[in-house]
């Protein structure tokens, strides 16, 4: 693992770098995105900076270095061997008082590169008894404010699955904690909508568009119970990628069906033909 802060690549990740008063810390006033490392290189990073000057103009703070982020991405990884890894970029509103007005001592950047698991063709999810408010005012930013996340993700683990999956205030499916779903009924693979409150997903875009040249993809928002009745049910995230679901909840399916099957054949396919779609 390695770490820089704002153009300094720290001795150890483990270094007490960051200010006390730092607002990412203070009240999680900050965006970050989680860029997968395929054979050395970073995947879609072009997309995932992009995403990150996006949360951070819907949240209200200054544009992230964007130039500097990228040489953090270069410095962390420079020296690794990573087969399969994950970068963290980190962007806060910087230092400010303890309180939730801001500062004005300028942005916090962060990167940090570790090796990493590939996480299995399969795995399981609970829903979760709360939701995902799609009016709020971080609706649909890739935000550090993610303790509520942390709840439902332990919520989840308790159960026996790795992810979370919760609807919107109006019982429609959503999202989960770090990850978009995809169902398949009747030969057709849907997605909610982003107007659902859920996060407009660097692997759910590429999926809808690689996917869509040879299957049935719609974006269509649809009760949360619409899980139950699936024929497979997929999570798509950025180091889960394209994942089979074998139970939801008490539910138990046939995963990998042989549509997520077929769709993950397509992802890795175009996957490899470009790092940088």
């Amino acid at each position: 693992m390695k770490a820089w802060l704002d153009g300094r690549l720290l001795e150890s990740p483990r270094d007490r770098a960051l200010s006390v008063l730092d607002h990412g810390l203070v009240v999680g006033d900050g965006v970050f995105e989680t860029v997968a490392v395929i054979d050395g290189e970073p995947f879609a990073l072009t997309r995932h900076l992009d995403r990150l000057v996006t949360s951070a103009e819907g949240l209200g703070i200054a544009r992230p270095d964007v130039d500097a982020v990228r040489e953090g991405v270069a410095a962390t990884m420079a020296g690794q061997d990573l087969a399969f890894g994950r970068i963290r970029i980190t962007v806060t509103s910087g230092p400010g008082p303890l309180g939730s007005p801001r500062g004005d001592a300028g942005l916090t950047h962060v990167v940090v590169t570790e090796p990493a698991e590939q996480p299995g063709p399969v795995s399981s999810i609970v829903t979760v008894p709360w939701t995902r408010n799609e009016r709020g005012a971080l609706a649909g930013l890739k935000t550090t404010s993610y303790a509520e996340n942390a709840k439902m993700v332990e919520y989840a683990r308790a159960r026996g699955a790795s992810e979370a999956v919760m609807a919107n205030t109006r019982g429609a499916l959503c999202e989960g904690t770090g990850s978009n779903v995809m169902y398949i009924q009747g030969g057709q693979l849907v997605t909610p909508t982003l107007e659902s409150g859920c996060l407009a997903g660097i692997t759910r875009a590429l999926a809808i568009e690689w996917l869509a040249e040879e299957l049935d993809v719609v974006e269509r928002d649809s009760p949360l119970e619409s899980l139950f009745g699936a024929d497979e049910v997929i999570l798509l995230g950025t180091t889960r990628m394209v994942q089979g679901i074998e139970r939801v909840d008490d539910r138990v399916l046939d995963a990998p069906g042989p549509l997520t099957r077929r769709a993950r054949e397509i992802w890795d396919r175009r996957m490899a033909e470009d790092l940088d779609p």
